[in-house]
Formats: structure tokens, C-alpha cells, sequence
């Protein structure tokens, strides 16, 4: 289940497209835009941090919109490199470890009532570790040849409903939306997990009930890079 329709999403892309036909012809490359996108969405972390909740929610959706883009130009332009992906999800995780921390910030620095201030952080503590599982599961699922691009919270969704809102209606008093929004994204994430758990679970189990034989690493991600000496 996806929450934005996925003909929604192709239309937004076909939206992006001159703007990525504009980076091809100047020569930008995708890690270079994926970089950029990086260093927008800390520094939307950083306003929040500030207090500066808006500019956070414009810089937030202006990432998003930086990493379609360099999507589109390594697609358009042919220039997908396994690194280039890597790369970018690296970045996409940093990303999301910055505005969390941002906004765990804020709260301590009096963006929440005290009573609140307890929860607040934990929601950033489970909001993080929640997105990082979401995209944790999707990959480790691909590397065992699966597909898991199932879930209510992906990060378009993610970036979509943190930037908007705090875009358009700030933190609202004594910081009860952005407390929500966080309460909000720490919940649909956890669900996003445990659907893609449930679905990769179904892509493994064959017609007559046997789980599918596949090989399980003891260390699951990193014992192919501990083969090869990494």
C-alpha cells in the first residue's frame, strides 16, 4: 500500500523532468546533486534546531525535490553507477539523522513544555530509528534478490508530511504540531517495518508452506563484506 498514488508520483516526475534536463545540460552530475540535496536538508536540520521551524519544513521539501531530481538526471543522462546509489541512500540516512536530532534539539531548548520534553525525545529517538528500519529493510530484502517497496511511510510520504506542515503551519503553539508530526511519523514508520517484514515474509514462503531455503548470514548486510576483506 502506497498513501501517494503512484500516478501522482509519475506525474510529479514528468513535473521535475525539464528541471532535470536543465542539470544534464549543465553538467551537474547525480552525486554532485545528491550532495547538495545532503547539505540542504542538514541545513534544514540546523533551522530547526534554531527554532526556526518554517525554513526547516522549505529547506525539508526542497531536498526532497533535489533527490527526485538527481534520480532523473542519472536515469535521463545514463549515468547510474552502483556507487552513485549507495551513495545516495548513505546521504538520505544522514539526512534523516540530522533533522531528527535537530528537532530533539528544539524540544530541549524549550520548544515543548517541560511535562512533554520526556516523550518528545523518545517520539525523535523512535521516529529515527523507526525511518532507518524502513529503508534497512528494503535494502537487505533487494540484496536477497526480493522486493519491499511496500509501506504507508516511504520516504516521500516522510519528507512530504514533516516539510508541509511545518512549511505552512510552523510548530504550532508551544510546539503541539511538530510534537504530533513526530508522535505521527515514529507510529506510520513502525507500521512501514513491520509491512515490508510481513511482505517480504509472504515472498519467501512457497505454495506448499515451506519457508523459501535461503541462505542467512550470520552477521545479516556485512558478512559478504567481511568475505572480501572489507
Amino acid at each position: 500500500m502506497n498513501v501517494i498514488p503512484q500516478a501522482v508520483r509519475d506525474a510529479f516526475l514528468k513535473a521535475i523532468g525539464p528541471i532535470a534536463r536543465a542539470f544534464i545540460r549543465a553538467g551537474i552530475s547525480p552525486n554532485v546533486t545528491t550532495t547538495l540535496g545532503a547539505l540542504v536538508v542538514i541545513a534544514g536540520a540546523v533551522a530547526f534546531g534554531m527554532g526556526y521551524i518554517r525554513l526547516g519544513g522549505t529547506l525539508i521539501l526542497a531536498s526532497g525535490l533535489l533527490d527526485l531530481v538527481d534520480g532523473q538526471v542519472a536515469r535521463s543522462g545514463g549515468s547510474s553507477t552502483k556507487f552513485g546509489a549507495f551513495y545516495d541512500s548513505t546521504l538520505d540516512r544522514l539526512g534523516e539523522a540530522a533533522v531528527f536530532t535537530g528537532i530533539a534539539l528544539w524540544f530541549v531548548h524549550g520548544g515543548v513544555p517541560r511535562a512533554r520534553l520526556p516523550l518528545a525525545v523518545v517520539m525523535c529517538m523512535a521516529a529515527l530509528a523507526s525511518s532507518m528500519l524502513v529503508s534497512y529493510t528494503r535494502a537487505r530484502a533487494e540484496g536477497l534478490g526480493l522486493e519491499a517497496k511496500v509501506g504507508i511511510a516511504q520516504r516521500a510520504e516522510r519528507v512530504l508530511v514533516l516539510g508541509a506542515s511545518t512549511l505552512f503551519f510552523g510548530a504550532g503553539k508551544q510546539g503541539v504540531l511538530l510534537f504530533w508530526i513526530v508522535i505521527i511519523l515514529a507510529a506510520s514508520t513502525t507500521i512501514t517495518v513491520a509491512q515490508r517484514v510481513i511482505h517480504v515474509a509472504r515472498q519467501t514462503a512457497d505454495p506448499g508452506g515451506r519457508a523459501a531455503n535461503m541462505r542467512r548470514d550470520t552477521l545479516p548486510g556485512h558478512a559478504a563484506a567481511f568475505r572480501k576483506g572489507h
